[in-house]
């Protein structure tokens, strides 16, 4: 019997992105002048006030205070209207030295023995239901979010959007889990104040319709594009007026979007954020780098949808285990747990190897805090940080590594595909 599944996607611009933005921003900046940073830093953000708090141990100074305000207008909150904007909110740090009793287990003799920053399982997911190797759902709701943010910023053909939206996608599946087409679309945006509550909203719907989605849809690949068809159902701003929004209308914290950072639902999640975390915690270096395992497995043809778990002990140099579920999916006679086992041996899990394999201690964050940490482009870009006394490092970074398509030669070869 076919079956409906639903993800949800939110802005840059939506409270609990804007804490998690600010957070990497702030690792970002760290491990530009000190790639050794060790960095726990939360934010909370709410109607013109933010909130730093967390633990460093660094080599660096920096203007967290000018790094939080950079970060909340390059989002779009330039304007006092908003009750909350870069250059009038208040920003109370509150960040202090990392705890040495975490530190001793973490930092050891040789970086090769470095300890896990923390206990707990990870998770990385893979399906060849698109290019990207995510779950439909979610990247369709990214991609609409992301379209939304390019129109407010264009200011052209819609002129009235704020920063903070939200998106959810309903796909209609077969029984044997095929996409058949989309259900239903969801899209919550701010907006400026109307004359006419209900010139408004039938306008904004309008927009959403004729403007927003055939701009997304035009940049699908054909397949997915025949999902789209005149019977979806849109909830436009379904609540009506939604002009108070952001910090203002919604307290935000880093880490509280941990679905919509991941598979929106598909796989399974360990239950940690990454914003704000440096690499040494495993929360943010062993999810990326088990979904480095699962898109490469289901890239090679081991099977067409992955489950990957690695679970660590803190201060413990070798994760506890690794488990693979193919979901009955695997195009050859070998168990899940012979799977996993040959995947122990390919992939390198201690702390330090999946850094260097993934060129983790390098400021490539910031880019990650909005429309999903997975199903991203790895791409080489520059960036330039600056010191309070002035001093301004160049830097090219790779962005998104885990999403690199290196292993599947070797995975090929592995298992005799």
């Amino acid at each position: 019997m076919a079956y409906l599944f639903t993800s949800e996607s939110v802005s840059e611009g939506h409270p609990d992105k804007v804490a998690d933005q600010i957070s990497d921003a702030l690792i970002d900046n760290f491990l530009a002048f000190d790639t050794e940073s060790k960095v726990a830093c939360e934010t909370l953000v709410t109607t013109g006030q933010v909130v730093l708090a967390g633990e460093v141990k660094s080599k660096t100074y920096l203007d967290v205070q000018k790094i939080a305000r950079d970060t909340i207008n390059k989002i779009g909150y330039t304007k006092g209207e908003y009750m909350f904007d870069g250059n009038s909110c208040g920003v109370l740090s509150a960040i202090h030295e990392q705890s040495e009793d975490i530190n001793q287990g973490v930092d050891r003799g040789t970086k090769e023995q470095q300890g896990a920053g923390d206990q707990g399982m990870m998770f990385g997911y893979a399906t060849n239901e698109t290019e990207n190797f995510m779950p439909l759902a979610l990247d369709l709701s990214h991609r609409i979010l992301k379209e939304l943010a390019e129109l407010r910023r264009e200011n052209q053909d819609i002129t009235y959007l704020r920063p903070d939206s939200k998106s959810q996608v309903t796909i209609e599946y077969s029984d044997d889990n095929i996409p058949q087409r989309i259900d239903a679309i969801v899209v919550s945006t701010q907006h400026d104040d109307f004359a006419d509550d209900d010139t408004m909203l039938a306008k904004i719907r309008k927009d959403i319709v004729d403007i927003l989605i055939p701009r997304v849809v035009a940049k699908l690949p054909e397949a997915i594009q025949k999902l789209f068809n005149s019977d979806i159902t849109y909830h436009i701003n379904p609540t009506g007026k939604f002009v108070i929004g952001g910090p203002h209308g919604d307290t935000g914290l880093t880490g509280r979007k941990i679905i919509v950072d991941t598979y929106g639902g598909k796989g399974a999640h360990g239950g940690g954020a990454f914003s704000g975390k440096d690499p040494s915690k495993v929360d943010r270096s062993a999810a990326y780098a088990t979904r480095h395992i699962a898109k490469n497995l289901v890239a090679a043809g081991v099977a067409d949808e992955i489950l990957v778990q690695v679970s660590y002990a803190i201060g413990v140099v070798e994760p506890m285990g690794i488990f693979v579920d193919t979901y009955g999916t695997c195009s050859f006679n070998m168990t899940d747990g012979e799977i996993a086992k040959k995947v122990s041996q390919l992939f390198d899990m201690r702390p330090f190897a999946i850094e260097d394999r993934l060129k983790l201690r390098s400021p490539m964050y910031s880019e990650t805090a909005a429309y999903g940490h997975m199903g991203r482009n790895s791409k080489t870009v520059t960036k330039t940080f600056s010191q309070p006394n002035g001093e301004t490092k160049t830097l090219d970074v790779e962005l998104f590594t885990w999403e690199k398509l290196d292993y599947v030669d070797k995975v090929k070869e592995a298992f005799g595909l």
